[in-house]
């Protein structure tokens, strides 16, 4: 998965909690805080996007990230790990 492709999917989500976006155009510096999103947004937005590539990630992660870039970054990040230890254990 790409970045764009995940910028994608937290865009996808984003628009599922947060009504009157759907015309937006994602960007990787877009902060969902300035979209509208107050922190219990943030948290099911994040939820829904684990739960869409099968990952979990601290929540005490998911506060470092200051935009949707950074958080598509987190995620990507999660996922090479997640590739790492698949491989480690398939060896």
């Amino acid at each position: 998965m790409t970045k764009t492709e995940l910028i994608d999917l937290i865009a996808q989500h984003t628009r599922e909690i947060l009504p009157g976006l759907d015309d937006h155009q994602f960007v990787a510096t877009d902060r969902l805080v300035n979209l509208g999103a107050n922190s219990m947004d943030r948290a099911e937005i994040a939820m829904l996007v684990q739960d869409s590539l099968g990952l979990s990630v601290a929540r005490v992660e998911l506060f470092g990230p200051t935009d949707i870039g950074e958080l598509a970054d987190l995620f990507l990040q999660k996922l090479e790990i997640q590739r790492g230890v698949a491989r480690t254990a398939s060896a």
